[in-house]
């Protein structure tokens, strides 16, 4: 959404968003194309296209999951995650291609329904066991890219608002962390598809930096939120907790503290200090990590507005988030423990004596 509250269309940040990343694609496809045909002038063009649509999905999707963990741990790479769904419709874009062409390649010249025998074609051509040992040579990768792609679709099926608001957030959040599993999948898919045609060890130290970057960063945010956490706990009293000093709120943005297992962004607004949610109510978006603009909480990820004195979006719109009552004492700002009813407004808080 826009600052005026309305539905992001095609404006110019998101045209060159999606040049940028659709230039990167074709370039990546380009300088696959072009290295293989050194290397083997003899690869026929349908391995060209079902190998370079593969390796450029795959760091696609190791991209679309580095995206968040990096926000998380420096704030000045939010504006990446602005539009990354439109990665992901990119990314089952090449992995749909793969599939196909894949598909068409080595199933459909059979009498089997093509689909059917990329479940069934191990059953058949392949040893999946040597004297009683599982032969990771011969175990069935198709089907977990195939897997894969099935959850792939339904995420990008879904990636508009239209769905986000007829599925709920709370649901629709959840379909999309299908992204995970995905993820294992093509792991999975991509590494006993390279023990089967590959005997270099480039392509299996590739999938191994990739999964350990992926895990590292998510390690590295989960990690610093946490001790984030430990820092705010704080001791109670009369219904309210310690949370942090009143100068780390600076005017126009958020200080995220916990509050009872919950995180709570602290707002500095003209001069007053306001406390609300951390969560948007479009996507769960990090609300602290956005600013103030124009009188309106700001969410970072797509523009969503929030007034900072009662937590609702400015008419006509009826989102609302909660809001918490503060009081200053000494600098240090303290929270009611409980949210207040929703849309109750508040006038501020500055500096006072509280005793």
């Amino acid at each position: 959404m826009s600052l005026s509250y309305r539905a992001v269309d095609w404006n110019p940040q998101k045209r060159t968003y999606d040049i940028i990343v659709g230039s990167f694609i074709i370039g990546a496809l380009a300088v696959y194309i072009g290295v293989s045909l050194i290397v083997s002038p003899n690869t026929t063009a349908e391995t060209l296209i079902i190998r370079g649509t593969a390796l450029t999905a795959v760091l696609l999707v190791h991209v679309i999951l580095c995206i968040g963990p990096l926000a998380r741990l420096d704030s000045r790479l939010l504006p990446l995650l602005y539009n990354r769904r439109h990665l992901g419709v990119m990314m089952f874009g090449l992995a749909l291609v793969h599939a196909v062409f894949s598909t068409v390649q080595f199933h459909a010249l059979g009498d089997a329904n093509p689909l059917l025998s990329i479940l069934t074609a191990y059953q058949r051509d392949y040893r999946l066991f040597d004297n009683g040992v599982p032969n990771l040579a011969h175990f069935p990768f198709e089907p977990l890219g195939l897997a894969a792609l099935a959850i792939l679709f339904v995420m990008a099926a879904t990636s508009h608002d239209f769905w986000l608001r007829n599925l709920g957030p709370a649901f629709w959040k959840a379909l999309h962390l299908g992204v995970y599993v995905a993820y294992a999948l093509i792991i999975g898919h991509v590494a006993l598809g390279v023990i089967q045609s590959e005997r270099s060890v480039v392509y299996p130290a590739l999938v191994f930096i990739g999964f350990a970057t992926v895990a590292g960063l998510h390690i590295a945010a989960a990690t610093k939120e946490r001790r984030t956490d430990r820092r705010h706990r704080a001791e109670e009293k009369d219904g309210f907790v310690a949370t942090c000093s009143a100068n780390e709120v600076i005017e126009g943005r958020a200080k995220v503290v916990l509050v009872e297992g919950t995180r709570v962004a602290v707002w500095r607004h003209q001069g007053q200090l306001f406390a609300t949610s951390n969560t948007c109510r479009h996507q769960g978006g990090p609300l602290g990590e956005g600013r103030i603009i124009d009188g309106c909480i700001t969410c970072p990820w797509h523009g969503w507005n929030y007034q900072p004195e009662d937590g609702c979006s400015p008419p006509p719109f009826k989102e609302v988030i909660e809001t918490y009552e503060l009081k200053v004492l000494a600098g240090s700002i303290w929270l009611k423990t409980e949210a207040n009813p929703i849309g109750t407004r508040s006038a501020g808080s500055a500096e006072e004596s509280w005793q």
